[in-house]
């Protein structure tokens, strides 16, 4: 019999790893006082709920400004917005990203302009943003992506020189900094997500900070409903309701405390499965560049070289989910990505430019090969599990590589079986 779990051996691990989220009596609490409160909604707003959570997340990640919303994709729409960003404006936006940071400036009147990724972090590359710059060009999104963060010192230099706004799609990227600063207080907005799956979350919510007073305001009248707040004397422009409940607001504030120690736990494990990893052939953990002086990360993303480890890496996916380790292969490139859709949406700027989204003349040689070929994503919990969860990972795909001629062998069958 093999001795690979995906073939009929047995797993590495056995043991769950920690669930998420985590929650205790004080998250119960939270809810239970809020409940009472009859104070449920989001408006007025904010609620004591929301202005308490926020001043705590501009605590923690920097910043004098910033808006709560209903999630992460409303935040960065929200984002173009208060920038004044709308019909036939370009924002450019990495290739290797989720949809919504592409659906977002598309919702906003906006054009986004797909560029290729650094082969090094997976990030943005400012040497391709710098190359699609036009004269209708007004902004640019750099994603920090799984555990690694864009290059904010060639893209605020870029942005500057071309008097650009910058947007920071800093969903994975709660906590982490750049230089000592924190991620998504570098460019003119930071919008972060709150959803379920995210190291810092309520379920469903989002957050953006914004670099001055009068953004902030004008985001605020955004998504409430267009209502005046602050500098904006009267309304701003067309409002939705994209606020965040106080309910949500009050998991927020629990979320706030625990996050210090998860941030440390899985800062220090990802350095140890860093190490731990060279010992693989064909796996290459993405160097850390040294501004990025606090790691802290939504998933942690390696490369892996299908040729020198023996086997293809959607099979090893597959095969680490049956040695019991969470991984994954994380998105599609843009161009080819199912739940991007422009053309079907019906929304005016696709129907006035259809030419612009002609995704089958796209090639983005970068980021086609990270996402079909060589990206590895690991679950946030495996580095909430101690050393002795990362250990586990470690073997498990080593296991795998020592017998990844078999895998290759059986991975048509597999392919076919378990659609993988």
């Amino acid at each position: 019999m093999s001795e690979l779990a995906v073939l009929g051996g047995q797993p590495t691990r056995t043991e769950p790893y920690p669930p998420w989220p985590e929650f205790d009596d004080r998250d119960l609490q939270a809810v239970i006082t809020v409940v009472k409160s009859r104070r449920w909604g989001g408006y007025p707003y904010p609620g004591p709920e929301t202005e308490a959570f926020l001043q705590g997340f501009l605590e923690l990640q920097g910043g004098r400004y910033a808006v709560a919303a209903a999630n992460g994709t409303v935040t960065l729409e929200v984002a173009c917005r208060a920038a004044g960003i709308g019909w036939g404006d370009e924002v450019i936006i990495p290739a290797y990203t989720f949809q919504a940071t592409a659906a977002a400036p598309l919702a906003a009147g906006a054009i986004p302009v797909i560029v290729d990724v650094d082969p090094n972090t997976y990030c943005i590359d400012p040497a391709a943003v710098e190359a699609a710059i036009t004269e209708r060009t007004r902004a640019v999104i750099p994603v920090h992506l799984g555990s690694q963060m864009a290059d904010m010192d060639a893209i605020m230099d870029i942005a500057e020189r071309h008097d650009l706004i910058v947007i920071e799609d800093a969903a994975h990227a709660h906590g982490a900094r750049w230089r000592g600063h924190g991620a998504g207080t570098i460019g003119h907005f930071g919008s972060f997500s709150l959803q379920s799956s995210k190291i810092l979350t309520t379920g469903e919510g989002g957050v953006l900070i914004c670099r001055d007073e009068t953004f902030r305001d004008r985001a605020a009248s955004i998504i409430d409903c267009g209502r005046p707040h602050g500098t904006v004397g009267e309304v701003f422009t067309l409002g939705y309701n994209y606020r965040m409940s106080e309910l949500h607001a009050a998991l927020a504030r629990v979320a706030l405390e625990r996050f210090p120690e998860q941030i440390a736990q899985r800062e220090a494990m990802a350095a140890y499965m860093d190490e731990a990893l060279t010992e693989i052939p064909g796996v290459r953990p993405l160097p850390r560049d040294p501004r990025h002086t606090t790691r802290s990360f939504y998933r942690y993303v390696l490369a892996l070289d299908p040729d020198v480890f023996g086997a293809e890496r959607d099979a090893v996916a597959y095969a680490l989910i049956k040695e019991g380790i969470p991984a994954e292969t994380g998105y599609p490139p843009m161009h080819r990505y199912d739940l991007f859709q422009p053309l079907l949406s019906q929304l005016p700027v696709a129907c006035a430019f259809p030419e612009r989204f002609r995704f089958e003349e796209m090639h983005f040689p970068v980021a086609e090969r990270a996402c079909l070929r060589e990206a590895l994503w690991f679950d946030e919990c495996v580095f909430r599990a101690g050393p002795k969860g990362v250990e586990d990972a470690v073997a498990a795909l080593a296991k795998i590589q020592r017998h990844a001629a078999e895998l290759q062998d059986a991975a048509d069958r597999l392919r076919r079986e378990f659609d993988i």
